[in-house]
């Protein structure tokens, strides 16, 4: 897989992977940005306001769980199907719902099947792509999707006034969620399971047959394809599959146990991504989904203060484009500390402006600056721990970051309500602080290494 050209599937299966993370990125900001409307609409307190919009993260963080662990004990594929089909079904259940209780549990299950879309994203297409160009296509999936971070700001400053064939706007966004992953579920179909892991589990016919099609689909392309190197079977293979350089034994029926995750070189990285998880959320998601509440702090009215979320949402796909070229010629471990710094840096700056100009030139800079952020650690997450067990690591860890996104706002709203502006942004720098140490303690070099390289033991 690491000699194959770039072909036709790969850029397919690229394309089909980011619109489905569309969905979960629109999911997670549309919070932030209905906030005010949900208070409008239900009559919600304060108080009652942060289980609404935190029973998403928890389904998240439970969907994280199951359907990260599923992904490699029975395949991506399936996995990628099953969790967007549970989330169509309960985003186009919550449009309807009619009180504040009815949505807290649709947006619960719709969370489910969400929850682990990305780090199996990330796995899915770590497994597929040759490692010279891993990181680009990883990050051009991203870019796709967080053109759904304006869409939802903008829709939601369109719909936020408006009833359309008798129903209030905000219950559009969540039915538009729901139908686009339904044609997003029908393209996925078509995508092939992960060579990589049907080789862990001891399906090595199948994998054979699906790397046999890419290659014939690269010779149809015009490319010539080099003989594989002994590098490319035994030498260097990876911990957790059953094999170890030079050394035939029978290939695994199963995903690798859990605890090898924690054990010598994996459970350095895990306890690293744990922390990662951790405090990232409160520095990336505490920013995007705190904004609309900021600027109502600020004393901006609802109706202005989504336009200017959605204008700042705008640098979200543009950072995560700007990403592309530096994702393979910079080690992601470092562009991950640098870009914490610039949040920080863009986040601070932001909270003590009050001019409109500063508030979206800072805004538009900070999210920008955390999509290179997010793009770097995605590619990250996944490359650090071996096939048998890279859905299962990459969705375990991730996962605490669900938790903390639902546990996150009991914590900012209060800060904000009672400290103010400056002390809510002091909590996330804090927290992007720890963010930039721990991955530099503890981060492996990964950028342009071959996964089997990497997870060597």
């Amino acid at each position: 897989m690491d000699r194959l050209p770039i072909t036709r599937t790969h850029r397919k299966a690229t394309l089909a992977v980011g619109l489905g993370m569309f969905f979960d990125i629109y999911e997670v900001f549309l919070a932030g940005v209905l906030s005010g409307v949900l208070t409008t609409q239900f009559h919600l307190t304060k108080a009652a306001l942060a289980p609404v919009l935190g029973s998403t993260f928890i389904g998240m963080f439970l969907g994280a769980l199951v359907l990260g662990r599923a992904a490699d004990r029975f395949g991506r594929r399936g996995a990628f199907l099953l969790n967007l089909g549970l989330y169509s079904v309960f985003s186009l259940v919550g449009a309807f719902s009619p009180n504040a209780v009815f949505l807290m549990v649709s947006r619960f299950l719709a969370g489910i099947g969400l929850g682990a879309e990305l780090p199996l994203a990330d796995t899915y297409l770590t497994d597929l792509l040759p490692a010279r160009r891993r990181g680009r296509y990883v990050a051009w999936a991203y870019t796709v999707s967080f053109v759904g971070v304006p869409f939802v700001g903008f829709l939601a400053h369109s719909l936020f006034e408006h009833t359309v064939l008798g129903l209030a706007g905000w219950r559009w966004i969540f039915i538009i969620g729901a139908l686009g992953s339904i044609v997003v579920f029908f393209l996925r179909r078509s995508l092939p399971e992960s060579p990589r892991w049907l080789d862990s589990m001891g399906r090595t016919d199948e994998a054979e047959q699906i790397t046999a099609r890419f290659e014939r689909e690269a010779v149809a392309e015009g490319h010539q394809l080099a003989d594989p190197s002994p590098d490319d079977s035994s030498a260097g293979a990876e911990a957790g599959t059953g094999r170890t350089p030079g050394t035939e034994v029978s290939p695994a029926s199963s995903a690798g146990p859990v605890r090898t995750l924690f054990r010598p070189p994996y459970g350095r990285r895990t306890a690293m991504m744990l922390v990662f998880h951790l405090f990232q959320t409160i520095g990336y998601y505490g920013f995007g989904t705190m904004v609309p509440l900021v600027l109502a702090a600020k004393g901006f009215p609802v109706g202005q203060s989504l336009l200017f979320t959605a204008l700042t949402y705008l640098g979200y796909p543009v950072g995560s484009a700007l990403s592309l070229p530096i994702v393979e010629r910079f080690e992601r471990k470092f562009l991950i500390i640098w870009a914490v710094v610039g949040m920080a840096a863009f986040g601070l700056l932001f909270g003590s402006a009050h001019a409109m100009a500063a508030i979206l030139i800072f805004g538009f800079l900070y999210t920008a600056t955390s999509n290179v952020f997010s793009n770097s650690y995605h590619i990250y997450q996944a490359e650090i721990f071996p096939t048998a067990l890279r859905s299962t690591a990459a969705s375990g860890t991730y996962a605490l970051s669900r938790l903390a996104t639902a546990v996150m706002p009991f914590v900012l709203v209060p800060v904000l309500n009672k400290a103010g502006v400056g002390a809510l942004f002091a909590v996330v720098c804090a927290a992007l602080a720890i963010v930039g140490i721990n991955i530099a303690v503890l981060g492996p070099r990964t950028t342009g290494r071959r996964l089997e390289a990497v997870n060597q033991q």
